[in-house]
Formats: structure tokens, C-alpha cells, sequence
């Protein structure tokens, strides 16, 4: 007992040296820093950001600093230093800042997480080279090439986990649904025991990626680590047979993105390492797959409580299935573009409950940003809050109107709009995500008549923003199909 006590003070003793070093050490670095409270020692103000995302009221917690403040301040999180640049010209400082200026190295938690080789952490010819590669599986012409497929999966997705349920959780649905098609389209990852495993050990993951780096048996980071050692057991041999396929040309680097990576020579005509293709399948299969839940069951849960929205998405998704000519019942890319009310919808809903509250970069120099200093080493974090919901660039903000996105009276300013980020740093796979959102919710209608179970469930940040309770719905088929 004695023992544990003294291990307690000193650790207390050496977290508490730390972090007054590490303030006296950036007070004396330059007096022209942000204004703001660092916190407590280590923690910072990691726990009431986190808490007010879990509660959806991200936006609150920023006001409160930006009334002390103003939009620019520093405070403390997941362990660094961080500066808020709250509005557009923040979002374009950040987003739009060199790489050898800000990069996207991200906290410790998303590092750990992700890997020291992801898309994310990446810089200069490596980056080129591998987001070019992504990029091959994502252009205009692969994505014509999948509607069918992921028409087929979804529509067979759905009738499996829906038929002969009074109530489904669309939250866990639109994970699973969005998790089984990268595994399918993008990395051509089919075994069921494979992925089931692998989807277990994602979700754990993923909640480390926003929690405290603390790596003590029991916690959410350590517990996310562990879920990422086995993520990278289970893929190594899956690459090592890629690898030999690839290599005997039975198998295409085109065939999906983990051979594509294997097949890449980089600057010295050398393979890419095994562990950047791990870091970049983890990344990928994190991003691709959950701002996608996100959206559609966010979606879902709008339709479920705006009628007048429910009935045009309705008539607009019955109406190109009463156009089909001949014996085609899949979708095709073009019926996919006549969507336009229904990703109107997307578009305000990611406009008023973003995927991203906002994001992390990091300074690799001393730079400036309206007269303040950021210091080398500091986190900068931009949020889509101070540009999504001001009066000057979208009138009304507080009103859902999709028709903003019709034929809006004034462009949307640069840097304002961010549901995809920005800049050199626009999200890769927006497209991607566009196509399977609205052929979920296609299906989703074409097959379905449904009703919330709990009509007043709010949203909260899980860090994505979810329906609290899972969207639980009472469900049954359509009946009056065309």
C-alpha cells in the first residue's frame, strides 16, 4: 500500500514538473502567444472538450473561450499545446499552409493509432506517391465501375440484417453496411471471419484515436492499441499472399488498394515497407468507412422527423425507378447524378451536424497567425463551427433550408464550407463517400417504411456525431413499391 502511495506522488509530482516546465519554457520562448488556460497538468482541457462533444455542444465550449479570447487561443489537448483559429481566414491558415509549415502530424492518440506512415502523417514525395495511388481508386471512371457492385450489396446488406425485425439500430446498421463495403470495393477483403473480426477490433480502435494518451491496462487508449496489434496480425499474411499473387501476375495492382500499394516502387525503386501499407489500410478503412455511418444515419434519422423532407427524397428516388427503361433494377451512374434534392439534404445536414467538428495540424517551425506566435511544435486545430453556422456567409444558419445548396444567392467563400476539408487538404475520397450515401439511402427508401422509436433522441460526438441512442426504428417493407 505504502508502495502504491509513493508511486502516486511521484508520478503526480512528475506530471506537475512537466507541465509547469513546459509553460515556463513556452512563456519564454515569446510573449506574443494567444491568449487562453492550458488547464491541468498533462489532461489540459481534454476532458471538457471531450465531454461537451459527447453532448453536441462543441459549439458552446468554443464560445465561451472566444467571448475570454477572441477567435484565436490556445488551451491544451490530448497532451500538446493547441491553438484554436476559429472563422475562415483560420480555416484557410490552417488547411491552406504548406506542409513544411503545418503538417498533419496529429496527437499522439491518432499517431498510435493510425501509424507513423499514414496518409495523415506522410510529407513531401512519399505523399504524393501514395495519395496518387489512392487517388487511382477513387477517380471519376473506378467509381462509375462500383455503383452496381455496392447497389447489389447494399440492397443485399439490407434485406439480410432488416427482414423479419420490428426494430433495428440504425447506427450499428450504417457502421456494418459502410465497414462491409470497403472491405468489398475498395480492399477486396471477403472473408466473413475475417471481417467480422476486424470490424470488432476497428471500433475499438477507433475510440482510442479521441481519448487520453494514458497507455494503462483498462483504458480506452490502451485498449486501442491492443485492437491495432491485432488489426496488423490479421493483415500481414492477408499482404504476404497479395504480395506473391501480384508478383506472379495472377493478381492485378488494380484488382484493389492494398495490391495497388504492394505493386508501388518509391523514389529508389524499392517496394513501399510492409508497415506503411498497414498504417494506410487502418487510416483508410477508418476514414472511408465511418464519416459515411455518420452521414446516412444522420440522414435517416432527418427523414424519420421532417416529413415534408421524407416526402421529396420518397418522390424523388421513386421517380428515377419509374424512368428505368427496359429490365435494368440495378442503379447506374447517371441515376445516381439525378439525386440532387436528396444530397442537397447531405449537404445542409453536414452544413448544420459536420462529420469533422474540426481537426488537428501540427507547426514543424515558429510561425504567426494574426499577430499571435505559434510556437514549432504546437497543434493548431481549425473548427467547421466558425464558418458553418455565421450569418455573413449563409444566411439564416439556424434554418434547415437543403435549397442553400440549389442555387445560392452568393458563392460560399473559400475555406467556409468543410464537411470534405480544404484546399490541397479536400478529402480524397468525397466522391466515394457521395455514392455509397446515396445508394444507401436509395435502398433504404425503395425497400423500407419506418418510424423513430424515440422521437426527441438528440445527437452527441462519439467524436462523429451520432443519434444518441443507436436511432432505434420501428421498421417494416414498403408495401406500395412501383
Amino acid at each position: 500500500m505504502v508502495v502504491g502511495i509513493s508511486f502516486f506522488v511521484l508520478f503526480s509530482s512528475t506530471l506537475s514538473l512537466a507541465f509547469l516546465l513546459s509553460k515556463w519554457f513556452s512563456k519564454g520562448k515569446t510573449k506574443n502567444v494567444p491568449k487562453g488556460s492550458l488547464g491541468y497538468p498533462i489532461i489540459g482541457e481534454t476532458l471538457s472538450f471531450l465531454k461537451a462533444q459527447r453532448q453536441d455542444k462543441g459549439s458552446e465550449w468554443l464560445e465561451e473561450r472566444i467571448s475570454k479570447y477572441g477567435p484565436v487561443f490556445k488551451t491544451s489537448l490530448m497532451g500538446s499545446i493547441t491553438v484554436f483559429a476559429i472563422g475562415q481566414a483560420g480555416n484557410k491558415f490552417i488547411l491552406g499552409s504548406p506542409d513544411d509549415v503545418l503538417s498533419a502530424k496529429k496527437p499522439i492518440t491518432l499517431k498510435k493509432i493510425f501509424g507513423r506512415q499514414s496518409l495523415v502523417e506522410l510529407t513531401g514525395h512519399r505523399y504524393k506517391l501514395v495519395k496518387g495511388e489512392m487517388l487511382k481508386f477513387l477517380k471519376p471512371e473506378c467509381l462509375q465501375k462500383y455503383v452496381k457492385q455496392m447497389d447489389e450489396l447494399v440492397n443485399a446488406t439490407l434485406l439480410r440484417e432488416v427482414t423479419e425485425k420490428e426494430t433495428v439500430g440504425v447506427v450499428v446498421l450504417m457502421k456494418k453496411l459502410s465497414y462491409d463495403l470497403s472491405c468489398n470495393i475498395l480492399f477486396d477483403i471477403k472473408d466473413e471471419h475475417t471481417r467480422e473480426a476486424l470490424f470488432v477490433d476497428f471500433t475499438l480502435a477507433f475510440k482510442a484515436i479521441h481519448s487520453l494518451p494514458i497507455n494503462f491496462p483498462g483504458t480506452t487508449f490502451w485498449r486501442g492499441q491492443r485492437a491495432r496489434a491485432r488489426i496488423v496480425d490479421r493483415m500481414i499474411p492477408i499482404m504476404n499472399k497479395r504480395w506473391e499473387e501480384v508478383s506472379k501476375g495472377v493478381l492485378s495492382s488494380t484488382n484493389d488498394m492494398i495490391s495497388g500499394l504492394l505493386a508501388l516502387r518509391d523514389e529508389n525503386d524499392q517496394p513501399l515497407p510492409h508497415d506503411l501499407i498497414t498504417d494506410n489500410f487502418i487510416f483508410l478503412l477508418v476514414a472511408s468507412h465511418d464519416t459515411s455511418a455518420t452521414l446516412m444515419s444522420l440522414m435517416i434519422w432527418k427523414l424519420s422527423r421532417d416529413p415534408e423532407v421524407y416526402k421529396k427524397v420518397l418522390q424523388e428516388q421513386m421517380e428515377i425507378i419509374k424512368q428505368r427503361e427496359g429490365t435494368e433494377e440495378r442503379l447506374t451512374w447517371e441515376e445516381i447524378q439525378k439525386m440532387k434534392y436528396t444530397w442537397r439534404l447531405a449537404q445542409e445536414l453536414m452544413r448544420m451536424i459536420p462529420p469533422l467538428f474540426g481537426s488537428f495540424r501540427k507547426a514543424l517551425k515558429d510561425t504567426s497567425f494574426q499577430g499571435y506566435d505559434i510556437l514549432k511544435g504546437w497543434q493548431v486545430y481549425w473548427a467547421a463551427y466558425g464558418t458553418h453556422m455565421k450569418d455573413d456567409i449563409f444566411e439564416n444558419p439556424e434554418k434547415f433550408d437543403p435549397s442553400r445548396f440549389e442555387n445560392p444567392t452568393k458563392p460560399i467563400p473559400p475555406y467556409s464550407y468543410l464537411p470534405f476539408g480544404a484546399g490541397i487538404h479536400y478529402c480524397i475520397g468525397n466522391e466515394f463517400a457521395r455514392i455509397e450515401t446515396l445508394t444507401t439511402i436509395h435502398n433504404f427508401v425503395k425497400l423500407f417504411e419506418w418510424s423513430q422509436v424515440n422521437p426527441e433522441e438528440p445527437i452527441t460526438r462519439q467524436p462523429m456525431p451520432y443519434p444518441s441512442l443507436g436511432l432505434p426504428i420501428k421498421i417494416k417493407p414498403r408495401s406500395n413499391m412501383p
